[in-house]
């Protein structure tokens, strides 16, 4: 016999086990899942320099952390309609960030559909929605998603699920007065201009973070006081990137790679880092699995917890109209590999977008430098005047996503494997309706650039005192002053 490949096999076996610990008998879970908007992995436990989130480093360092977790659209709403169902949001027609106006309507779910809080309440447990209300789903229910609005409102020993969201890492940002963050202790991205403007932008961001943990700190601490932290499975997630150029709304990994980290005591053991590819969908097949619950449509998603996972080869996300941004781009992710198809190349990047021209102060500085010159290669590749149909990267040689490799004969084997699973998943799962030639002229203007740079120096001006104040410094956003320079009403 062979005894080194029979321990090797052992030891494979071993890797392949779920996670869940093998403890004794416990009643069903409780669940609290923790939103923070707007974020990605810019927490300390995943290795971000400058900011300091302890709260949610215990939560990583008493369960898992996942290092490969992506959402399925880059913005909120879409995303979240996914995430509370377990489905992807073409598929479940919710993937249209705000839907009003004329063809933009927000309709039920496809039969057979749920969120899962409705099916957790059918299976007896309370459900409610706590801190900010933002519900933010692209569809109609015909009764409310939550029961209410604490677990205190619970029958006695009813298992409950808990929905917070902690808005303050949207924009607006608010500075940490208890610990502010010099702009020396932090790093930016490469495709962002390396200047004290944008340092102190990013810094701003961490301090909002930092808010947020002591909050999440003070729900972990009303679990322990009540007793409830044993059986209860934390989660905290982002719902989509963060809310910077190239981030939010695109689907780099800016926009679409979000915390993952789940803690339960009584059934996960602790300090663990799974590097699985992962999807935001995950979560909500994962909850009712604990649960014991089976939806009658199954769910997009897969249990993060039993070992489903563990030989997936790619996630997918996609992105459509954004306010009246009319866009679209699909995305299919390996741990290595990216492939991005841009389903309306001839619309720039940064087409006009009112939201992120009137809270986005790097995009300023981004289109006052570009227009000067003053940006290097890698820099002005966001700042185009058309996008290219396909993009290819290599992550592991280029995290950031600077380099096109699309036409690089080295990686034609695999840009074609890509292409085909990527046709397949909107083919055959996500039922993709694509773009019609309507959408294709529609929304607002996408004429580019969108100001002069006389009127981006400007919008620059306006931001500069803002993003430099001090903590605690009372000052009036410049939200109102920018739009009032909109060239689009």
């Amino acid at each position: 016999m062979n005894w080194n490949k029979l321990i090797m096999a052992i030891g494979c076996i071993l890797l392949l086990q779920p996670v869940v610990a093998k403890k004794k008998k416990h009643s069903r879970p409780n669940f609290v899942w923790i939103m923070v908007e707007d974020w990605g992995y810019q927490l300390s436990c995943y290795g971000e320099k400058g900011v300091h989130t302890p709260n949610i480093d215990a939560v990583a360092e008493h369960g898992i952390r996942f290092a490969n977790s992506f959402c399925t659209a880059p913005v909120c709403s879409p995303s979240r309609s996914a995430m509370i169902t377990g489905f992807h949001q073409n598929y479940i027609g919710a993937h249209q960030h705000r839907t009003k106006g004329e063809g933009f309507q927000k309709q039920p779910l496809p039969s057979g559909i749920k969120p899962i809080t409705h099916l957790l309440e059918e299976a007896g447990y309370f459900t409610c929605f706590m801190q900010s209300r933002k519900t933010d789903f692209n569809f109609t229910l015909d009764k409310a998603p939550y029961k209410g609005k604490d677990w205190s409102e619970r029958a006695k020993d009813q298992p409950f699920y808990a929905q917070l969201t902690f808005p303050g890492t949207h924009r607006i940002w608010h500075r940490d007065a208890k610990n502010p963050i010099d702009i020396k202790d932090v790093e930016l991205p490469p495709y962002y201009p390396q200047t004290d403007l944008a340092k102190r932008d990013w810094a701003n961001g961490l301090e909002s973070m930092q808010v947020v943990d002591r909050k999440v700190g003070k729900v972990l601490e009303r679990l322990e006081k009540e007793g409830l932290a044993e059986n209860t499975v934390v989660i905290i997630i982002g719902d989509n990137g963060r809310c910077m150029p190239r981030g939010k709304q695109f689907l780099y990994d800016g926009g679409i790679q979000v915390p993952i980290i789940i803690r339960w005591p009584a059934g996960l053991k602790g300090d663990k880092v799974n590097y699985d590819l992962v999807s935001t969908i995950d979560i909500s097949k994962t909850i009712l699995d604990l649960a014991g619950v089976t939806p009658k449509v199954p769910l997009h998603g897969k249990n993060l917890l039993d070992g489903s996972t563990q030989k997936r080869k790619y996630v997918f996300a996609s992105r459509d109209k954004m306010d009246d941004t009319f866009d679209a781009m699909r995305t299919i992710r390996s741990k290595r590999y990216k492939l991005i198809h841009n389903l309306m190349p001839e619309r720039p990047y940064c087409q006009y977008n009112r939201y992120k021209e009137s809270r986005y102060p790097v995009l300023a500085l981004l289109n006052v430098m570009n227009m000067k010159g003053e940006l290097n290669e890698e820099q002005q590749h966001f700042m185009a005047s058309h996008k290219p149909e396909f993009e290819f990267y290599d992550l592991k040689n280029d995290p950031f996503e600077l380099h096109n490799a699309i036409d690089n004969p080295k990686y034609a084997k695999e840009v074609k494997t890509m292409k085909r699973e990527l046709l397949n998943w909107r083919t055959n799962v996500i039922n993709d309706k694509g773009v019609s030639q309507w959408f294709r002229t529609g929304g607002w203007p996408s004429t580019y650039p969108t100001r002069t740079q006389a009127q981006w120096e400007q919008v620059l001006e306006y931001w500069k005192p803002w993003v430099f104040r001090k903590p605690n410094e009372k000052m009036a956003h410049p939200e109102k002053k920018i739009k009032a320079t909109n060239l689009v009403k």
